[in-house]
């Protein structure tokens, strides 16, 4: 009976470890370097990871070097892209304020002393432009698409810096660098200030 027993104990140990191995082998190690069933490398924590890595989805797989080369241009890219929104976003609503702008000075031809951010006078600026300008609302679903895609890709490149790959960080502050080197290169200062223009970042929204 106890030889019984210690045969049915040693069938179970054995079981038991070789259901961990396989369950360590298919999980990647952990929480340090976790994989799924398409062998993709995935980690919580800081890492280099290149050929295996996987982003987003598990159809999003570098199988090569050139495959990882052109992940990275794409976050570039991507990234270059969340700036231009930004830009756009502030464009628009410049246009909407000369466009109000332009209105008020051709119903009323009595300037007024409006006064600028800074406190000092535009010149030429009619009565009522001062009180600023609620947009239409054909405008403002145009002015909520463009936040809506900004705050889309803004989350996208979220997402993808939480996979902790030192490789596609570093593409994210590059196109950070570049796209705010060609779309935030404008004249500072003036009297047409926009609330993006005053946000230090939008990561997230």
């Amino acid at each position: 009976m106890d030889h019984n027993h210690g045969s049915m104990a040693s069938m179970a140990t054995t079981t038991m470890s070789a259901a961990a191995a396989g369950a360590t082998a298919s999980g990647g190690g952990g929480m340090g370097g976790m994989g799924g069933g398409s062998g993709c490398k995935i980690s919580m924590l800081w890492n280099w990871y290149t050929i295996d890595s996987c982003f987003i989805a598990s159809s999003w797989k570098v199988t090569s070097t050139g495959a990882f080369a052109g992940s990275c241009i794409g976050v570039i890219l991507l990234v270059i892209a969340l700036e231009m929104l930004r830009r756009a976003v502030k464009e628009y609503d410049r246009f909407l304020i000369n466009k109000h702008i332009k209105a008020q000075q051709g119903s009323s031809a009595k300037p007024n002393k409006a006064l600028s951010d800074d406190g000092s006078p535009v010149p030429n600026c009619p009565a009522g432009v001062n009180k600023g300008y609620r947009p239409t609302i054909f405008e403002q679903a145009i002015r909520a698409l463009l936040h809506m895609v900004q705050f889309a890709v803004a989350y996208f490149v979220m997402l993808l810096a939480m996979y902790y790959n030192g490789y596609i960080i570093i593409c994210i502050f590059i196109g950070a660098y570049i796209g705010s080197f060609i779309f935030h290169w404008e004249t500072l200062g003036g009297a047409q200030q926009t609330s993006a223009a005053k946000e230090a970042t939008v990561c997230c929204g």
